[in-house]
């Protein structure tokens, strides 16, 4: 992923006004971030719990999209999978985001839903050796990860095109 500024980020942004664009506290990391080792960066705001956001590159340009989190926990008990980068975690860890559509749909009220990990630090964990590939020589680990970075950029693009969506 290229590097982004504030600014930037702000510009995005596909789901929400300007204002709201202009009110999202991005990153506090954003100058030490790891560009290369993101397919998204994804955080959530610090000023407003529930409030988080989406940011990656498609063939068109950067797409930020703003999520609102569910006020409500699963389970600690059981286990969940978030969809995105497809890791089973603790439920807890684990949560239903919804984003606003674009233009008259979002206005209507009309969201698209997905349970994404709670912190959406999803590009960290897929380019974790997934424990199904951990006894695996070293060149088979790495094809692994390459899948498991793929198939997230897959469904973030499927994510993002439903939120485009009108």
């Amino acid at each position: 992923m290229l590097a982004l500024t504030e600014a930037a980020i702000r510009r995005s942004m596909v789901n929400c006004s300007r204002s709201e664009a202009a009110a999202l506290t991005p990153p506090r990391d954003l100058a030490e971030l790891d560009w290369d080792a993101l397919e998204v960066l994804g955080w959530r705001d610090p000023k407003a719990e529930l409030r988080g956001y989406l940011v990656h590159e498609q063939a068109d340009g950067v797409v930020g999209v703003a999520l609102r989190a569910a006020d409500t926990r699963m389970s600690s008990r059981r286990s969940a999978m978030c969809l995105l980068c497809h890791e089973v975690q603790p439920a807890a860890a684990v949560s239903l985001f919804t984003a606003r559509r674009v233009g008259e749909a979002g206005r209507n009220g009309n969201t698209v839903g997905t349970y994404i990990c709670a912190d959406l630090e999803c590009a960290h964990r897929a380019r974790e050796v997934p424990p199904t590939a951990r006894h695996l020589a070293e060149e088979l680990q790495a094809v692994a990860v390459a899948e498991r970075v793929e198939g997230l950029r897959q469904r973030l693009r499927a994510f993002t095109a439903d939120v485009l969506r009108r």
